[in-house]
């Protein structure tokens, strides 16, 4: 077997010499316990073992393993003697089958990884087991942003797919949990440099897909767990919409033929509890209804009175009650100003229906109010907010409303949102009180 064979050579063949060259250079064990020796003193010493090496007939894997090993550990000048002696850059580690670049990347070695690609090492290269490039690696983990930018700078390819057509934003969003790993700077690092937001896996796969399910978990999620993924994925859905990303639109599956409910669907078929980010899409301008299939899949509407409509089915407390209606209302009013579509209110008849009349009765003054809106023409004050908020666009918008030569009262018209910053529990997400 290969692995074997390449393994057994370590062992028993050149081990002995990467042994000599991890000890002049004062680590034991693989682990970098350098010692506190001149610099120099140390290259002369490794010059001289080298010299004295190189007729050896495992001298060339010899030496490309222990480059291996000095990337692992940082250690740039030992690892430019090495490569001046004839180590191969593409040498592959038997086991883990990564290669110098590889692992500098995963050790967090900028430095290293600007050393070894300025010399030749293939800045794309994957490896055979895991089909991972340098970059794929460096974008997974918060702490590996150096790697990630040198790696950019010096030019990897941001929108490289891997064999299932992965991307490394895809990556990105893979390793993310907005818990253990919260990775958003890579993300955004990423966008900034071109990642494409429509990238599509040979499974379907979409940066928005990923972020959907990031989402769902929230929902099933601890009360802390919840608060800290809803940052994250809201985060990332700014970034992601500020980059071309369409909210609204379904997601084709790999077959061609089932669609998977889009990210503006998703969040406002549970908007109470996923509120800051369903206020955030409509904010940004989501459609209110599917961007492919218009109103005839799904309307904000109808999500957002079929929501109401379980919320009521719960054992709700007053203040409850007015929580979940107060947030139907405002992101009601969010979508008359800031979404570019707005579909006709559906007819009464397709109302949820309860079965206690003291709580279906607010489904039906709300949908009253609706319908009294979409009777007359938009206010004066509601056209003025939505042309102004669109010329200011791209959100957000406070700093340039404030910059407006305008009274206090009418900037803050125009800035709906400061309203509900400060309602308690409306800057989070929170879970389901039961699975559903």
């Amino acid at each position: 077997m290969p692995f074997l064979h390449g393994f057994r050579r370590i062992v028993y063949e050149y081990q002995p010499l990467v042994d000599a060259v991890m000890s002049v250079l004062g680590t034991e064990g693989g682990e970098n316990q350098r010692r506190q020796d001149d610099e120099e003193s140390i290259s002369r010493a490794l010059v001289e073992l080298l010299d004295r090496e190189s007729k050896s007939p495992v001298f060339l894997q010899g030496i490309s393993y222990s480059l291996f090993r000095v990337s692992d550990l940082g250690l740039v000048g030992a690892a430019k003697l090495l490569l001046r002696y004839g180590a191969d850059l593409n040498f592959e580690d038997p086991v883990s089958y990564y290669n110098p670049l590889h692992i500098a990347v995963l050790r967090n070695k900028p430095d290293m990884v600007q050393m070894l690609i300025s010399h030749g090492a293939e800045i794309n290269k994957r490896d055979r087991i895991h089909e991972s490039s340098p970059l794929d690696l460096a974008c997974e983990e918060a702490d590996k942003l150096p790697c990630l930018r040198v790696l950019l700078d010096l030019g990897a390819d941001v929108n490289a797919k891997d064999k299932n057509g992965k991307t490394a934003l895809l990556h990105a969003l893979a390793s993310s949990d907005g818990l253990t790993v919260n990775n958003v700077d890579n993300i955004e690092l990423l966008l900034q440099r071109g990642a494409d937001v429509n990238a599509t896996t040979h499974d379907g796969e979409t940066p928005m897909s990923s972020l959907i399910f990031l989402v769902k978990e929230a929902l099933d999620s601890s009360v802390e767990d919840a608060k800290e993924i809803g940052r994250f994925c809201t985060r990332v859905a700014r970034l992601l919409i500020s980059h071309g990303a369409d909210p609204s639109c379904c997601l084709n599956a790999a077959d061609g033929e089932e669609w998977e409910h889009s990210l503006t669907y998703t969040i406002l078929e549970n908007f109470d509890l996923l509120f800051p980010l369903t206020a955030l899409l409509l904010q940004h301008g989501a459609s209110f209804v599917c961007s492919h299939h218009s109103a005839s899949f799904w309307t904000g509407q109808q999500l957002i009175f079929t929501r109401l409509a379980e919320a009521l089915r719960e054992p709700l407390d007053a203040a409850e009650l007015a929580d979940v209606l107060a947030k139907a209302e405002v992101l009601l009013d969010l979508a008359r100003i800031c979404s570019p579509v707005v579909p006709p209110l559906f007819p009464r008849s397709q109302l949820p229906v309860l079965d206690q009349a003291s709580t279906h009765q607010p489904l039906l003054e709300l949908y009253s109010k609706l319908e009294d809106q979409e009777s007359r023409p938009l206010p004066l004050r509601c056209l003025c907010r939505r042309l102004i908020r669109r010329c200011l666009q791209p959100w957000p918008f406070e700093e340039k409303v404030n910059a407006l030569p305008l009274p206090d009262r009418l900037k803050d018209l125009l800035l709906p949102e400061n309203c509900w910053t400060n309602r308690p529990g409306w800057d989070r997400f929170k879970p389901r009180r039961s699975p559903r």
